[in-house]
């Protein structure tokens, strides 16, 4: 899979693989995809006593990968037909497989045609509904499906306890993050570390609105409000690239401190904050590093 697409960061837009399971049709974003193969049935090694979430571990490069049963998370039914491709992904610094039953094709579309869906509850596997060429795409959260069976691989309630408490709470936050469990998460894994003062916000362009704003109504006193933004990269309407970029191109806003924490932080794909002026980048199981990053970045 050739992930030098889109080599211009904070262009409002992404390619998504459209890949259909059980007849219906899901997305992903193209980063986040190593490659795809045929479906290794022959060499699906089964694991004793296993999750049902969990088909069995396959052999990919020499490289032996968790196969994760995206048949089986979607309906919450168990089958015998596994489908005919894998998708293997790397994010969170995890790299992992799912089955799927076939690929459609890459799309090249805008972040702002990802509508949010209707359940915006944490429990949904849903983070975006895209309509195009009249069928409805699912964007689906992977980072979900993969830290509802291993919490260890992402932010989770047991990563709070490793967070020490000090009083940090005349720090302004913004944060941004479409994910309802990592909205969630953060908030409670930020306030056990001493921060009170917290925006939350779903999407970067409600984010971006809201800077606007500060900026227009108090200038360069728009830090009384705002003092450091934690985005997101995926997020509709606008995503944490462009809302970065943006944000560094604002006479005003320039100097907010911005920290894009994404699961799609990694040595390949690192450039693309860099090249919108990130202030920092770090990886979503980055618990503790954040609120140290948040530190130095404040001087707290």
């Amino acid at each position: 899979m050739n992930n030098n697409i889109l080599l211009e960061s904070g262009t409002g837009e992404l390619e998504i693989i459209d890949f259909i399971v059980n007849d219906t049709h899901y997305a992903i974003n193209v980063v986040k995809v190593k490659e795809i193969i045929e479906m290794p049935t022959n060499s699906l090694t089964k694991l004793p006593d296993p999750k049902p979430e969990i088909a069995g571990l396959i052999l990919c490069r020499e490289e032996i990968l968790t196969l994760i049963n995206l048949k089986y998370i979607i309906t919450k039914q168990t089958t015998q037909n596994m489908g005919s491709k894998v998708i293997v992904c790397e994010f969170n610094k995890v790299k992992v497989a799912f089955n799927i039953d076939d690929v459609v094709g890459v799309h090249r579309i805008k972040w702002n045609e990802i509508r949010k869906p209707d359940d915006l509850s944490e429990n949904s596997l849903a983070v975006g509904n895209i309509l195009l060429n009249g069928k409805v795409i699912i964007m689906l959260d992977f980072e979900k499906i993969v830290t509802d069976i291993c919490p260890s691989s992402g932010i989770s309630e047991d990563k709070l306890v490793k967070v020490e408490y000090k009083d940090r709470s005349d720090v302004k936050l913004v944060l941004a993050d479409d994910s309802a469990l990592i909205r969630k998460l953060l908030k409670n894994t930020l306030t056990k570390a001493g921060f009170k003062d917290l925006r939350v916000f779903d999407d970067g362009k409600q984010t971006l609105d809201f800077l606007k704003g500060l900026a227009e109504e108090k200038g360069a006193d728009f830090t009384q409000d705002a003092q450091i933004l934690i985005t997101d990269i995926e997020m509709p309407q606008m995503d944490g690239l462009t809302l970065t970029r943006k944000i560094k191109e604002d006479e005003i806003l320039k100097e907010l401190p911005v920290v894009i924490f994404s699961s799609l932080i990694t040595d390949t794909l690192k450039h693309k904050g860099e090249s919108v002026k990130a202030d920092a980048q770090l990886s979503k199981p980055e618990i503790k590093e954040l609120v140290d990053v948040i530190d130095k970045l404040l001087n707290v």
